[in-house]
């Protein structure tokens, strides 16, 4: 690869970051609408950058676009968010269970020091820190893991999911069953135990999918991210 196409891929690879980041933390929410040239000013990188990543995005099903209207990013439904989710349950139940086997005490001690942050978020009632401090959870898992496919398609699943699982943070008592499933969660890879962090992993997601299951009309719009 020349210089000249070195410096096109890694300015499109900022590109593909800054807006994953952005969708990922409900900065730019379903249905947002991605103006290549405001972009280009947002992020400082050319106009060919900004339209490959959207094209990159595009394929990973976290945008969508539309035609004569360019591109946003893509709503994602109730009934999708439960497949999405149930997709996901067991490759998180996977990367739970090799966190177990593979974490180190020093990654042991991250993952203790987050869930305490996490409840504090909980305890003062700031449901958006705590909703992306979830998101960094599933992040840590993953690095302990060492299980980069299973990463990745975690990770793609994930993005689409932001908008819902925001929401459900923010119902009333929500947060206090979210956190006591995710405590398990922790407890058991940092005591080191495949078979239970795999499980608490299930148990966790299989209580979004109800919590989504119950998802009222106005949490199910387009205007309406982790649970």
């Amino acid at each position: 690869m020349d210089y000249g196409a070195a410096m096109a891929s890694a300015a499109q690879e900022t590109a593909e970051r800054a807006l994953r980041g952005a969708i990922s933390r409900g900065d730019m929410p379903p249905g947002y609408r991605l103006v290549e040239a405001e972009l280009v000013d947002l992020i400082g990188v050319s106009r060919s950058a900004v339209r490959l990543a959207i094209d990159a995005l595009a394929a990973e099903g976290l945008v969508e676009r539309i035609q004569n209207k360019g591109a946003r990013v893509r709503v994602v439904s109730t009934e999708e968010a439960i497949a999405i989710t149930e997709c996901r349950l067991p490759l998180e139940g996977l990367l739970a269970r090799k966190a177990a086997e593979r974490i180190t005490d020093a990654e042991a001690d991250r993952l203790r020091a987050h869930l305490h942050t996490m409840t504090a978020a909980v305890d003062s009632g700031d449901l958006r820190k705590y909703s992306e401090l979830i998101r960094q959870l599933y992040a840590l898992v993953a690095e302990s893991a060492r299980h980069p496919i299973a990463a990745d398609l975690v990770g793609r699943l994930q993005g689409q999911l932001v908008r819902h699982q925001f929401q459900l943070s923010l119902r009333p008592g929500r947060p206090r069953v979210s956190l006591s499933g995710l405590s398990d969660l922790v407890h058991a890879i940092t005591d080191r135990d495949p078979e239970r962090a795999e499980a608490a992993a299930g148990a966790h997601l299989r209580g979004v999918i109800t919590a989504l299951s119950e998802s009222s009309p106005s949490e199910s719009s387009p205007s309406g991210g982790a649970a």
